[in-house]
């Protein structure tokens, strides 16, 4: 996988906070219920429009990347984040392929969307295709967050529908079942974490803003 491709999805993955293991057969029960609760209020959402932050350690070199911008969702499989510190790049779903600019590249990197294997890679995404994220994954944790009335979620893979992931950490509003925060490690170690705030459900938005625009300079890559 090429590594603009690779910087792409770490865009979509969150935080790496670790949760402390309070779980029994019952409370994991409890935590598919909800998340199955999840699912549902996503399946019935259109549009939705965050603020995102994103922190990514830098394995064996002590670094923390991090970065910030606007992201929007439209299903289905529509998505783009806006990055905006620190520098500009996008990341774009136009419902048929992923397009990646880094910072002040002259390359596009372009890659065909696979719904049938985006579950176990885009969570989050997942929840504005046409599949459902239990299939991918089963609660392992769950954990009630004292003073922010949210609960975390340990989602682990089921069977090889996620053969990178080792575990994805869901912070879900109790209220709301918004996701606020979104924890993936993968199974070499690395891991990516992304904050949501100022989440707007169903906002209008712009029916071009999905649409990829290629500037004249820039050379659309496949891979």
């Amino acid at each position: 996988m090429r590594i603009g491709h690779r910087a792409a999805l770490a865009a979509l993955f969150l935080f790496a906070a670790v949760f402390p293991p309070v779980a029994s057969g019952g409370e994991a029960a409890d935590g598919t219920a909800l998340l199955r609760r999840v699912a549902a209020k996503y399946s019935s959402v259109k549009t939705l429009s965050a603020r995102f932050r994103q922190e990514v350690p830098l394995m064996n070199v002590g670094i923390v990347r991090k970065a910030s911008g606007q992201v929007y969702f439209q299903r289905p499989l529509r998505m783009r984040w806006d990055y905006q510190a620190p520098g500009e790049q996008l990341f774009l779903a136009d419902g048929r392929y992923f397009y990646f600019r880094p910072p002040d590249s002259p390359q596009v990197y372009r890659r065909k969307i696979d719904e049938g294997t985006i579950g176990g890679k885009i969570p989050l995404l997942l929840l504005f295709g046409g599949g459902d994220i239990t299939e991918f994954f089963r609660v392992e944790e769950v954990t009630p967050l004292k003073g922010v009335q949210a609960t975390a979620l340990r989602l682990v893979p089921k069977g090889d529908g996620a053969p990178e992931v080792k575990r994805v950490d869901l912070v879900v509003g109790d209220s709301d079942l918004a996701i606020r925060q979104i924890h993936l490690y993968d199974r070499l170690g690395g891991s990516n974490h992304l904050y949501l705030d100022d989440i707007v459900i169903d906002p209008s938005l712009p029916a071009d803003l999905f649409r990829f625009r290629k500037p004249p300079e820039i050379e659309v890559v496949d891979g």
